[in-house]
């Protein structure tokens, strides 16, 4: 009986010792879970941060992505030109020629960092061969030409000079006002031998026409006692009449101003307060004086003429033209 007795008690310590450890087991495994619910963040949680990570990846891929490449050309001629400047073309998205028109005369002004100036020769003017630019804008021009206007007075009158990629067609003479452009692509004025060239540049051409129409920031001292004598035979030997003529500004800028009923000193002084410490008179009378923007279409470029009531250049320089011009082209 005894015996029988221990057996019995000792079953029943085997089986509450179990059933304390199971009880320990049961409590470290909630405590556990427990534990593991409060620190894991709420669905909603995740959702949010999900978010934010692909936020951050969306703004790092937009810091990195390419910013579109605009036009290495864009011209775009104003409705109405004002007083002040108002940009007319872009080169690789820079301003690099503005528009104004400011007591009856026109200017057009181009930065020489991002446009370079060519020489044109006419088929009768210099003649139709042997030159760099002829009679016509050419096809490596034709994409980038920004804006072109008439040059000089005709090659056989007295005082004028033409030379471009080593072709003459009239010799150079000292102290005559001088467009000249070296082959490095910029274009300087003033008086030859006594100014320019520049004797550390090779010449690329040289348009010579009479003497400085403003030289060191002032007019030429005859723009107002000699008008014909000086400043070319005109139509009716009228003083006022069509006028144009190109200047560059201390900065290096060229300055293109013309009118339909100028003076010398009226277009003097426009290129002064345009800025020009020296200029040269183009060519004089209705029939000459002519300037173009170039809009640019699939088709190709368009020509507006940018002087009121101008009476233009036949073709409009992107046909044979007689006559020498000057283009304006994009680098």
């Amino acid at each position: 009986m005894l015996r029988a007795a221990q057996a019995v008690h000792t079953r029943r310590r085997l089986g509450l010792l179990a059933a304390v450890a199971t009880l320990a087991a049961a409590c470290t495994y909630l405590s556990v879970g427990v534990g593991r619910s409060e620190t894991r963040p709420p669905r909603g949680v995740n959702a949010v941060a999900r978010l934010q990570r692909i936020d951050a990846r969306t703004a790092r891929y937009s810091a990195q992505a390419p910013l579109p490449v605009p036009p290495r050309l864009r011209v775009t001629a104003p409705v109405h030109a004002t007083v002040s400047w108002t940009t007319v073309a872009q080169v690789r998205g820079q301003s690099a020629a503005w528009l104004a028109q400011r007591s009856g005369v026109t200017l057009m002004r181009f930065d020489q960092r991002l446009v370079h100036l060519t020489l044109h020769a006419g088929s009768s003017d210099g003649g139709t061969s042997g030159w760099a630019y002829g009679d016509r804008i050419s096809p490596r021009e034709i994409h980038l030409i920004l804006a072109a206007f008439n040059g000089g007075f005709k090659l056989t009158y007295r005082d004028v000079g033409f030379t471009s990629g080593g072709h003459v067609a009239v010799a150079l003479k000292a102290g005559l006002a001088s467009i000249v452009t070296y082959t490095d692509g910029t274009t300087d004025i003033g008086a030859w031998r006594a100014g320019v060239p520049n004797t550390h540049k090779a010449i690329f051409s040289v348009l010579q026409n009479q003497r400085l129409l403003v030289d060191r920031g002032v007019a030429a001292a005859s723009v107002s006692s000699c008008i014909i004598a000086c400043w070319g035979e005109t139509i009716g030997s009228r003083t006022s009449v069509a006028r144009s003529g190109l200047g560059v500004t201390a900065s290096g800028q060229l300055v293109w101003a013309a009118g339909e009923e100028l003076r010398p000193a009226e277009l003097a002084s426009a290129l002064i307060a345009a800025g020009a410490v020296r200029a040269i008179e183009l060519d004089i009378n209705p029939f000459w004086v002519a300037g173009y923007l170039y809009v640019h279409h699939p088709s190709g470029p368009s020509a507006v003429p940018v002087v009121p009531a101008q009476h233009g250049i036949a073709g409009e320089l992107l046909e044979p033209s007689s006559r020498d011009f000057l283009a304006i082209v994009a680098n």
